[in-house]
C-alpha cells in the first residue's frame, strides 16, 4: 500500500509539475494588483461611493428612457387605437361588397398582428322625419371598441331595437335619450312605386274630384283609381321604429347616421354585404404600409389601405418621442462622465505623493494607468449593473401611471446599459490619467 501510495503521489507530481519563477511572479503580481486594486477602492470609500452613485443614476436614466423608448411603440400604438382605424378594407374594383367568408379570409391575413379592434359596416340610405341620411349596420359591440374617439351621450345599445342616432338627426327630428325613432327606407330601396301611379307629393292640377287630373308636366291622363283594384294602390315603403339609447358627437359624417345593429338593418332593408371593414392595428406606419400590401394579395377581392393621415401623425408622435427621450439619456451620460472624471481628479489629487513615491521606485506609467483604469471598469460594471435594476423599476413605474400596463426591458438593453457605464467611466479616467502622468516625483517629494 506504501509503494502504491507513492507511486501515485509520482504520478500526481509528474502531471502537474510546481509553477515555475515566472509563473510565480506572474501570479504574485496579479495578486498583488488585485490587493492593491481592493485597497485603493475601499480607502476611499465616500469618493468610492459617489462615483458608484454618479453612473448609477447615468446608468439608470440610460436603461429606463431605452426600455420605455423601445417598448412604446406596443403601447403607445393600442392608445392611439382610440382615435380609430388604421387600416381600411373595401371591396376591390368589380366587387359588389364584403362577405362573412372574405372577412375571414382577412381575419387570417392579419393572423400574427395585434389587432386592437375591428369592425365591418353596411350603409344604407334611409329616411327619418321626412330627410334623407345613412343607416349604419355593425356589430355595436364591436363599434364600441373601435369607435373610443365618439362623444355618445347616453348608453350605447345592448340589444336589438335599440339604435345611436347622429346629433344633427337627432337636432332636426327633435329626438332625446329613450324616445322613439322611425326610420324608413326610400321609395327606390323598397321596389318603387307602381308604373303610372303618382307619388304621394307629385303636383297635379285637375279635377282630383272625379278622379282625373293632368300633370304639371302637361300630359292628361286617365288616371281614375278603382279601390277595388289593390294592384293600382302604391305600398307603403319598409319602416321600423327603435329606441334612442345615444346621440352622437363625433364632429363628422357621423352625426347625420343612424347606427344600428346588423340584424335590425338586415330586417329592414334585407340581407346585404358589407361595405367597409375597418382594423385598429398595433404598428408602426412602415409596417402598416407593408401589412396593408400583404392582405390586398392574400385576398384580392379587397382592396386593404392604410389611414395614411392617421398613420403619419402617430410615426411623428413616436419619432418626436423617441429622440426626446435619446436626447436627455445622451445628456445625463455626459454628466455622468463629468462627475466620473471629477471624483477621479480628486482621488489622484488625494495620492500624489503616493503616485509620486511608486514612480521614484521604479514604477512604470503603464503600470499606474492600468490601475485607475481598472479602478474605472469596476465603478462602471458595479455602477451599470445598479442601473439596469433602477431603470427597470423606473420604467416600471412610468407603464403603470402613464399606460397603465407593464414595461418590458428587452435584453440587450441591460448588456447595452452596462456597456455604455463603462465606456463612460472609461472616457471619465482620460483626464485622471494625464494628471498621474504629469507628476513630477522630484518635485512632489521635494514639497512632502
Amino acid at each position: 500500500m506504501d509503494v502504491d501510495q507513492a507511486a501515485r503521489q509520482l504520478d500526481r507530481r509528474g502531471a502537474n509539475p510546481p509553477p515555475s519563477g515566472d509563473h510565480r511572479r506572474a501570479a504574485k503580481g496579479r495578486q498583488g494588483g488585485l490587493n492593491q486594486l481592493w485597497a485603493s477602492l475601499t480607502r476611499r470609500r465616500s469618493r468610492v461611493l459617489i462615483a458608484v452613485a454618479a453612473v448609477a443614476i447615468g446608468a439608470t436614466t440610460l436603461s429606463g428612457l431605452a426600455t420605455i423608448a423601445t417598448d412604446l411603440p406596443r403601447h403607445l400604438s393600442r392608445e392611439l387605437r382610440s382615435l380609430g382605424a388604421n387600416l381600411v378594407v373595401s371591396p376591390a374594383a368589380g366587387q359588389e361588397g364584403i362577405t362573412a367568408a372574405t372577412l375571414d379570409q382577412v381575419d387570417r391575413a392579419l393572423a400574427g398582428h395585434t389587432v386592437v379592434a375591428a369592425v365591418a359596416f353596411r350603409y344604407q340610405p334611409v329616411r327619418v322625419a321626412n330627410q334623407s341620411y345613412l343607416a349604419a349596420g355593425a356589430d355595436l359591440a364591436q363599434v364600441a371598441q373601435a369607435k373610443g374617439y365618439w362623444d355618445v351621450q347616453g348608453d350605447w345599445p345592448t340589444g336589438p331595437g335599440q339604435v345611436l342616432v347622429g346629433a344633427d338627426i337627432a337636432a332636426w327630428a327633435d329626438l332625446d335619450l329613450g324616445e322613439t325613432v322611425t326610420v324608413t327606407l326610400p321609395a327606390a330601396a323598397a321596389g318603387g312605386a307602381a308604373d303610372g301611379a303618382l307619388e304621394p307629393d307629385s303636383p297635379a292640377t285637375g279635377d282630383t274630384a272625379s278622379g282625373t287630373g293632368t300633370t304639371a308636366g302637361g300630359t292628361a291622363a286617365a288616371t281614375q283609381l278603382d279601390a277595388t283594384d289593390t294592384s293600382q294602390v302604391l305600398e307603403a315603403p319598409p319602416a321600423a321604429t327603435y329606441t334612442v339609447t345615444g346621440i352622437v358627437n363625433a364632429g363628422g359624417s357621423e352625426d347625420q347616421m343612424v347606427v344600428l345593429w346588423n340584424a335590425d338593418l338586415e330586417a329592414l332593408a334585407g340581407l346585404g354585404r358589407w361595405d367597409v371593414a375597418e382594423y385598429s392595428v398595433a404598428s408602426e406606419a412602415q409596417d402598416l404600409a407593408a401589412l396593408a400590401e400583404a392582405v390586398t394579395q392574400a385576398v384580392p377581392v379587397v382592396q386593404a389601405d392604410p389611414v395614411q393621415r392617421l398613420a403619419r401623425s402617430e410615426a411623428d408622435v413616436l419619432t418626436m418621442l423617441r429622440t426626446l427621450l435619446w436626447l436627455v439619456a445622451g445628456l445625463v451620460l455626459v454628466l455622468t462622465m463629468i462627475g466620473v472624471s471629477t471624483t477621479m481628479v480628486a482621488v489622484v489629487t488625494e495620492r500624489r505623493s503616493e503616485i509620486a513615491l511608486r514612480k521614484a521606485l521604479g514604477a512604470q506609467q503603464a503600470t499606474i494607468n492600468r490601475e485607475f483604469v481598472a479602478e474605472a471598469l469596476v465603478l462602471g460594471v458595479v455602477g451599470g449593473l445598479a442601473g439596469v435594476g433602477l431603470g427597470y423599476g423606473f420604467a416600471w413605474a412610468v407603464g403603470q401611471v402613464v399606460f397603465h400596463r407593464s414595461i418590458q426591458m428587452a435584453w440587450w438593453v441591460a448588456l447595452v446599459t452596462v456597456l455604455a457605464a463603462v465606456l463612460v467611466t472609461r472616457l471619465g479616467a482620460i483626464l485622471p490619467l494625464r494628471r498621474t502622468a504629469q507628476i513630477d516625483p522630484a518635485v512632489q517629494l521635494r514639497e512632502e
